[in-house]
C-alpha cells in the first residue's frame, strides 16, 4: 500500500508539472531567459517582477514565473500564492508551506531574475535638480541618489530631507541633513536607502 501511495504521489507531481509546463508554453513567448539580478535579501517583490522558483531535488517543480499585476504567482502544486510586498525568503517559506502537502521536507529558494516593479526603485521628490525615479543597487546610499539627480537646487532646504519607508505596512520617516552631508562632507548623514524608499527634499521658508 505504501508503495502504491508513493507510486500515486510521484504520478500527481508529474501531472501537475506537465499541467504547469503546457500552460507556460501557451502563455509566454519562447525568450531567452535574462541573467539574474543582485537585489538583496531586503528586496521586496512586486508586480512585474520575475522570479525563478527552485525546488531542491525536485527539478519537476522548479520554474521561472512572472509576478501577474494581481502580485500573485502560480507554480506546479502552488496556485494564486501572493508574492507582493513579500521578501524572495518569506515567499520561499510560503511556498515550502504548501509543498509540504505532497514533498517531503521541501526546500525552496526564489531569486528575482528581472526586478521591475516600482519596488526595485527609490524615488527622489522635492527640491534636486531633476526629480525621478531611480532602480535600487544593493548598497545605494543617500548621497549615491542625490548625486544620480544632480544635487540640490537653489530652493532646497536640505537639511530638513527625509526618507519615507514602508515596513511592516506602516510608513516610517527617517530624517536625513542632505546639507550637511553635500556642503560639509558629513558621513553620519549618509544613510543607507532600501528598495521603495521615498527621498524626500522641502522647499526652504522664507
Amino acid at each position: 500500500m505504501t508503495g502504491m501511495k508513493t507510486m500515486f504521489g510521484r504520478w500527481i507531481l508529474g501531472l501537475a508539472a506537465s499541467l504547469f509546463a503546457l500552460g507556460s508554453l501557451a502563455q509566454a513567448p519562447d525568450t531567452p531567459a535574462e541573467p539574474a539580478v543582485d537585489v538583496g535579501p531586503d528586496y521586496v517583490i512586486g508586480p512585474g517582477d520575475t522570479l525563478n522558483v527552485f525546488v531542491w531535488r525536485n527539478p519537476e517543480l522548479t520554474v521561472t514565473v512572472p509576478v501577474r499585476p494581481d502580485g500573485k504567482v502560480s507554480t506546479p502544486l502552488v496556485e494564486d500564492m501572493v508574492a507582493v510586498g513579500k521578501t524572495p525568503a518569506e515567499l520561499a517559506r510560503d511556498i515550502e508551506a504548501v509543498l509540504a502537502e505532497y514533498v517531503k521536507q521541501p526546500q525552496v529558494n526564489i531569486i528575482v531574475q528581472n526586478p521591475v516593479s516600482r519596488y526595485s526603485q527609490v524615488r527622489v521628490v522635492g527640491q534636486v535638480t531633476t526629480p525621478q525615479a531611480l532602480p535600487y543597487r544593493e548598497g545605494m546610499t543617500v548621497l549615491d541618489a542625490i548625486l544620480a539627480v544632480g544635487g540640490l537646487d537653489e530652493f532646497a532646504a536640505g537639511n530638513r530631507g527625509k526618507i519615507v519607508r514602508v515596513v511592516g505596512g506602516k510608513q516610517q520617516e527617517i530624517k536625513v541633513r542632505i546639507g550637511d552631508l553635500v556642503n560639509k562632507g558629513d558621513v553620519s548623514q549618509n544613510k543607507p536607502l532600501r528598495p521603495g524608499d521615498v527621498l524626500v527634499v522641502p522647499e526652504s521658508r522664507f
